[in-house]
């Protein structure tokens, strides 16, 4: 049997726990937090990030680093990308030296503007790193329902690796090596869901929403060639799909903080009534300031930048609407 270590006991993390459990792995799952790794593991249910769905009891639930870890082939870091270098880095010794490590989670570092798959290898020296990224709620994947992702990895054979044991009877798994592609898609669509929630809280319709997942994709796919990534990939499920399940979705997360914005909240207040984390919010700053030392125009985020700052987003819409004319292709 494979081992399979999954770091990070939020929704996501524990969605692809239970998803290797189906694949047929042995699996732990680690929590940075001693007590409610405790009542996490009592009550098989993760109430703060996942509630009403049971965990297996073969999923082993622990906050000690060096027993989740031990022995596993591939680890999985589902950590908030913000998170990433100081939890990582404190267990970073208890990683196996053979081990894959994979990178679940989704934005830029804020200062560094690094990919979360730059910052596991700048913490943890690993030389076989992938990423996993894709339209894929933990909601939905926790329960099975049918999910498609991609394994990324400079390597093909770690790409291929780490398909191989992930993918399940409701987890297809696709792989690539464009790094940079998946990674930067997974980063900028949550910057475009925060747009296209706020168009749900200002009640502007669905052609303003097919307009932003439209214009949105271009935009990634602007920043993402200016970085390297090949455009491709921003028409694949780590862009396109990525972007349309985010921006829709009523499990969204960036989609739900866009929505409140819309609807007058504050940003202050809103991240304040969860303990959920929309990377949109601080992936927005390093977006921005990639585009701009690389001379990339990126109106919606733009946009997006200034109603976070505190701007009224119907007057951000209607200087977007009011922007020069111009050719859909250019």
């Amino acid at each position: 049997m494979s081992r399979i270590a999954v770091i990070g006991d939020g929704g996501w993390g524990t969605a692809l726990a239970i998803s290797a459990a189906r694949a047929g792995a042995g699996v732990s799952l680690w929590s940075a937090f001693p007590d409610y790794a405790a009542e996490f593991c009592a009550s098989r249910e993760n109430t703060k990030f996942l509630p009403g769905v049971s965990v297996p009891e073969e999923i082993a639930i622990t906050s000690d680093a060096a027993a989740a870890l031990d022995g596993a082939e591939l680890v999985i870091s589902a950590v908030p990308t913000q998170f990433v270098r100081e939890t990582v880095g404190r267990i970073a010794e208890c990683l196996p030296a053979d081990c894959t490590l994979a990178s679940a989670s989704k934005g830029l570092e804020r200062g560094t503007l690094l990919r979360p798959s730059e910052i596991l290898s700048e913490v943890t020296g690993c030389g076989s790193i992938a990423v996993l990224s894709g339209p894929s709620h933990a909601e939905e994947v926790a329960r099975g329902l049918p999910a498609s992702i991609v394994a990324a990895a400079e390597r093909e054979e770690v790409a291929g690796k780490v398909q191989s044991l992930m993918i399940g009877p409701a987890l297809r798994i696709y792989t690539s090596t464009d790094v940079a592609g998946v990674e930067l898609g997974a980063a900028l669509k949550n910057v475009i869901a925060l747009a296209a929630g706020c168009a749900d809280g200002l009640e502007l319709g669905d052609n303003a929403k097919a307009a932003l997942i439209t214009r949105g994709i271009v935009e990634l796919a602007r920043l993402g060639g200016a970085l390297g990534a090949r455009s491709e990939t921003f028409w694949g499920l780590s862009g396109l799909g990525d972007l349309v399940v985010t921006c829709a979705s009523r499990h969204s997360r960036n989609r739900g903080v866009g929505e409140r914005l819309g609807r007058g909240e504050t940003l202050e207040r809103i991240l304040e009534s969860t303990e959920k984390v929309a990377e949109g919010v601080p992936t927005t700053e390093a977006v921005l300031q990639l585009a701009a030392q690389r001379g990339v125009e990126l109106p919606i985020a733009e946009a997006v930048g200034r109603v976070l700052a505190g701007c009224s987003p119907r007057e951000e819409v209607t200087k977007l609407m009011s922007r020069a004319a111009k050719a859909e292709i250019d």
